[in-house]
């Protein structure tokens, strides 16, 4: 990840986009993309590592979870998933296994389940 996220900035920008999500409006971009990225850093700080990379499009990506580093081509182990899914589980909203089995999380390799990692309650 290039920049830090300030803690009151991150919190500021996910309070916003829960508010938004809770009057059924579609919350702000610059608030969506910080809360995303800000929830991706505070996983990469619970679970740092180089085996998985977690993708949520078109916000930010982190490598996470300790195991063989990748280090060309597409890695083996990815997750991949809209906003608005990955502050669900990232938060606690939805569970992980409801909404990969739902189909709302792509995940491929051996280490592409991140229940064990989530939720980060920010």
């Amino acid at each position: 990840m290039a920049k830090k996220i300030d803690i009151i900035d991150g919190r500021a920008a996910l309070d916003a986009v829960r508010a938004a999500q809770a009057a059924d409006e579609k919350p702000a971009r610059t608030d969506l993309a910080t809360a995303v990225r800000y929830l991706l850093q505070l996983l990469d700080e619970k679970a740092p590592g180089n085996s998985v990379e977690v993708r949520v499009p078109p916000f930010g990506a982190v490598q996470v979870i300790q195991g063989p580093r990748h280090t060309r081509g597409t890695p083996p182990n990815v997750v991949e998933m809209d906003a608005a899914t990955w502050i669900a589980v990232a938060t606690g909203r939805e569970a992980w296994a409801d909404v990969a089995t739902a189909g709302r999380i792509h995940a491929s390799g051996t280490r592409a389940d991140l229940s064990d990692v989530l939720p980060l309650r920010p």
